[in-house]
């Protein structure tokens, strides 16, 4: 099935997701799984905006809660004030870059788009932890990122079994899109979140079958970058998982990812200038 281009409303300006984006992360929280992405300080911060510019990011990811298998949980109170002390630094160092905040809170979300300018939101449960979440993010009318996943982040590797893996995602995605749809929501993007509610085998069972999730006729996002389904796979930590997470980003690319969420924004970068290289009619051999 040829893929139509895919563009969003980011700002008031239309951001091409053809070819595909890199969507850099920036965890402003203490216990992310891959401690290297963590910045502790003002200047930290503004270095990673400036790689990440740098690299080939056309996205800025930011998260003040962790959402690692089993990680603890992060009051309202204290993700705002996270935010809060980030968010002005990341906009003064981002040269008009478009900034996503990785958020389930209908509050948080409303703060950081009407204080901040907050450009996406970027929300792991797609509505299921508040629901306001559905309503706040029609009313803000900002592009608006739902995944798949089941319980929180501390329950969601207690709850794999499906009857059928990707039969249930399709039912999950549509139903929600459905009523975004009708709240007037335009601009949605659909993550089918590897490593969230999903064993290892059906990490890779989810992978093989990408493509499918076209059949939404929307943005596809992938975050599989550095997760335990490479290393835990492959033997390692998150530290040894680059050569993996550029495997998948690659295998996504070609299955129809539009954003692809990363801690390495050059080696994605690179991923998809080759792919766009083996992609152009107009190369020609000798």
């Amino acid at each position: 099935m040829k893929q139509r281009p895919h563009t969003i409303n980011v700002g008031g300006k239309l951001l091409s997701l053809s070819p595909a984006v890199v969507m850099g992360i920036i965890n402003i929280t203490p216990d992310s799984f891959y401690a290297k992405s963590k910045v502790n300080d003002e200047e930290s911060l503004r270095q990673r905006v400036l790689q990440i510019i740098n690299d080939g990011g056309k996205i800025i990811d930011v998260g003040a809660y962790s959402s690692r298998p089993g990680a603890k949980n992060v009051s309202q109170e204290e993700e705002m004030t996270r935010l809060r002390h980030s968010l002005k630094i990341i906009q003064e160092a981002s040269f008009d870059l478009p900034i996503s905040v990785d958020t389930f809170r209908s509050d948080v979300a409303k703060m950081c788009v009407e204080e901040y300018g907050v450009n996406i939101i970027n929300d792991i449960s797609a509505g299921q932890l508040d629901n306001n979440m559905f309503e706040t993010v029609a009313r803000l009318q900002v592009p608006y990122v739902i995944m798949h996943m089941r319980g929180n982040p501390q329950t969601m590797q207690e709850n794999t079994q499906y009857q059928d893996l990707i039969a249930d995602m399709f039912l999950y995605f549509s139903q929600k899109i459905n009523r975004l749809q009708d709240l007037g929501v335009n601009d949605i993007i659909i993550d089918p979140g590897f490593g969230f509610s999903k064993t290892l085998d059906q990490n890779y069972k989810l992978l093989q079958r990408l493509e499918d999730f076209r059949e939404f006729d929307l943005p596809i996002l992938v975050g599989v970058s550095r997760k335990s389904m490479i290393y835990k796979y492959l033997g390692g930590e998150p530290e040894d998982a680059l050569n993996g997470t550029s495997i998948i980003n690659t295998i996504a690319l070609l299955k129809g990812a539009n954003i692809l969420r990363v801690h390495d924004v050059k080696a994605c970068a690179d991923a998809i200038k080759i792919i766009e290289k083996m992609n152009d009619n107009t190369t020609r051999y000798d």
